[in-house]
């Protein structure tokens, strides 16, 4: 009986998908630590307000960064496992979305002195974030919808 070798194919479109939303972070990043010396009104209650955070959402856990990233990195990696064995179409972008998120979080706050990272987008009293964040955020409501539809997330 011939051997069969362990064969995993990471899926394209969250690679892609993730990559896009690291350049994408990493560049809105670079633009607010540069542009925002002071606040800037866009429209109704949407401001864009350059904020370090040490912690994670909501501001938690800010007394310790190297905890935090260290378990951000830890979870990235974790979702990477799962990642690579996505189904395509939706779970896919889904994966990518929280990948991507997540690693540029992580990223912005490792290149970071102090380890903090970069939030500049406020919306009324809500907590300022960032695109990585959204990212998220958007990748979590996509794999939701998926699994709440009955679809499946990962490949056979």
């Amino acid at each position: 009986m011939p051997r069969q070798r362990l064969r995993i194919a990471p899926n394209r479109t969250v690679l892609l998908t993730a990559l896009g939303v690291l350049a994408l972070d990493a560049a809105s990043k670079a633009w607010a630590r540069w542009a925002l010396t002071r606040p800037i009104h866009v429209l109704g209650p949407l401001w864009l307000r350059l904020q370090y955070n040490a912690g994670i959402s909501f501001s938690l856990n800010r007394s310790d960064p190297l905890v935090t990233t260290v378990v951000t990195a830890l979870i990235a990696l974790a979702l990477l496992v799962a990642a690579v064995r996505a189904r395509n179409g939706a779970p896919a972008v889904g994966f990518g979305l929280l990948l991507g998120g997540g690693v540029a979080n992580v990223v912005d706050r490792l290149m970071a002195t102090p380890h903090q990272v970069t939030d500049f987008i406020a919306v009324g009293s809500f907590p300022i974030f960032n695109g990585a964040d959204v990212a998220v955020t958007a990748g979590f409501v996509v794999l939701i919808v998926v699994a709440l539809r009955g679809d499946t997330l990962m490949r056979r």
